[in-house]
């Protein structure tokens, strides 16, 4: 084998082998256990950087070994992997700080950090995945992956969570399996092909191919948390801050997401799909959930529910954009899939260290609480500022594109979508800035929490702050030649171009 194709596998094993590891390691093998957390992410992440460089450079990456009968097990770096793994790799890197300061003084550590590594090596598997069989296996072990993750504390409320999170995507992943199958039966090896593999299959299958169209949406939905199969997003909200975050901005959301994507621009093809007339479904879908997460968001005091129900909201972004047949539209979908995901990790981290920190879980509570913690309440503030897409943050850039594509297609509808959305994101998030900055404080911080001389531990300060400097340089710099814009670009063309 040679380097280029052992490098993918190795992208996977960098988060995989330290996870392992780590079960093994006494609770106060404390040193240990973070060497192999930062090791594999800070490997991960100089392996990303080889694999960016030669895709941009033309090389190809796969590895591919044979699975069971004649089903292989493919990883594939192609633009589009890239661009979801290494979203997945830079993020996780800054969430192990970030869950190391917050988990390191509680309980089952080894365990925590363990599932925490392996929920990562999955989420990279589905980025680099080469064909659906590929992406089946390591979608079902995200969710094998995230369970013990969700369940972390062990209260009845978190077990409650968890069990309804397994009902939910164990019956979603059945679903994906007998759709795949399916579809097998019909178009043989499912190897993501850009522009679709589909187009020059027998028009008697056509109806046959709208059900599995539906079918796949559906399962990959449960994750994407469409309406109504978002029902499990808001209850995980029980989960550790660390886990919330993986949750919404790198793993489970995003993986039903990207699988969206690769079933209508890698599977059927964004041609094929507009001829099989399932788009105008797919887009209405997504605007439904777009305002329907928005107004929960609206109404919600407890502060984690309130974002994850953003989440619900934001995530659709991605999905209208790849239903509107266009390359405007395509690029701002792609490129949100980034710019929310560095974004809504902000939001979360802020989240945790107003909890960890000061007790602060509702809305409510935050009253003057931007003069005790400035820094945190700034990197939340450039987060919910982006999410609402004030320009020159990294959410104006993609809610730009998605706007200009449904411009460009004539889908007047749409642009009401966003802008009633937009609007909404600005009725939830400026409240919660205007109680932290300007309303005088309710209670007295530093005499209730005497021991946090500065904000709180720097391994819970620093990721939002690092993570808050990307959502402003993601927009900055939109232009520039390794920005998830130019990558997007570059996705689109070959979906479109082909």
């Amino acid at each position: 084998m040679t380097w280029h194709s052992l490098l993918p596998l190795l992208l996977v094993l960098s988060s995989l082998i330290p996870g392992l590891a780590i079960f093994f390691l006494h609770e106060r093998a404390r040193r240990t256990r973070i060497a192999l957390n930062l090791g594999g992410a800070l490997l991960k992440t100089g392996l990303m950087g080889v694999m960016i460089a030669g895709i941009y450079a033309g090389q190809d990456f796969e590895f591919r070994i044979p699975f069971m009968l004649d089903y292989d097990l493919v990883l594939h770096g192609d633009a589009m992997s890239v661009i979801f793994a290494s979203l997945s790799t830079v993020l996780w890197l800054v969430t192990t700080v970030y869950a190391i300061g917050y988990l390191e003084e509680s309980p089952n550590r080894s365990r925590f950090f363990g599932f925490f590594s392996l929920c990562v090596s999955a989420t990279i598997g589905i980025a680099l995945a080469g064909n659906m069989i590929t992406f089946v296996v390591f979608y079902e072990l995200l969710t094998l992956t995230t369970y013990p993750l969700v369940v972390h504390r062990g209260t009845p409320e978190a077990l409650r969570a968890g069990k309804i999170y397994l009902i939910y995507t164990l019956v979603s992943g059945t679903l994906l399996l007998v759709a795949v199958l399916w579809l097998r039966t019909l178009a043989g090896p499912l190897d993501f092909t850009a522009a679709g593999l589909l187009a020059d299959i027998d028009p008697l299958h056509y109806d046959a191919l709208i059900i599995i169209f539906w079918m796949l949406i559906a399962s990959l939905g449960v994750k994407a948390a469409l309406v109504p199969l978002h029902g499990w997003l808001p209850l995980a909200m029980v989960a550790p801050a660390p886990v919330s975050a993986l949750l919404h901005a790198v793993a489970v959301v995003k993986a039903g997401a990207f699988g969206i994507i690769r079933v209508v621009y890698d599977v059927y093809g964004i041609e094929f799909s507009a001829r099989l007339g399932v788009l105008t479904g797919l887009a209405v879908l997504a605007a439904i959930t777009v305002i329907y997460g928005s107004l929960r968001a609206l109404f919600q005091d407890d502060l984690k529910k309130r974002l994850a129900y953003s989440t619900i909201s934001q995530v659709s972004y991605i999905i209208l954009g790849v239903a509107i047949f266009g390359p405007l539209a395509t690029i701002g979908g792609v490129t949100h899939l980034v710019h929310q995901g560095i974004m809504k990790i902000t939001l979360f981290f802020c989240a945790g260290n107003l909890a960890e920190t000061l007790h602060i879980h509702r809305v409510s509570e935050m009253a003057g609480v931007g003069r005790r913690m400035p820094w945190t309440m700034l990197a939340f503030t450039i987060g919910a500022l982006g999410m609402i897409g004030l320009p020159p943050l990294a959410g104006f850039v993609s809610k730009w594109f998605l706007g200009v594509g449904a411009a460009d297609r004539e889908m007047a509808w749409v642009l009401w979508v966003l802008a009633a959305s937009s609007a909404l994101n600005a009725a939830y998030f400026l409240p919660i800035l205007y109680t932290a900055w300007f309303k005088p404080p309710q209670r007295q911080w530093h005499e209730e929490f005497p021991r946090a001389r500065f904000e709180t531990h720097w391994m819970l300060l620093w990721p939002p702050v690092v993570t808050a400097l990307l959502v402003l340089l993601a927009g900055l710099f939109a232009a520039s030649e390794y920005s998830p814009l130019s990558w997007s670009k570059i996705i689109t063309a070959r979906e479109y171009l082909q």
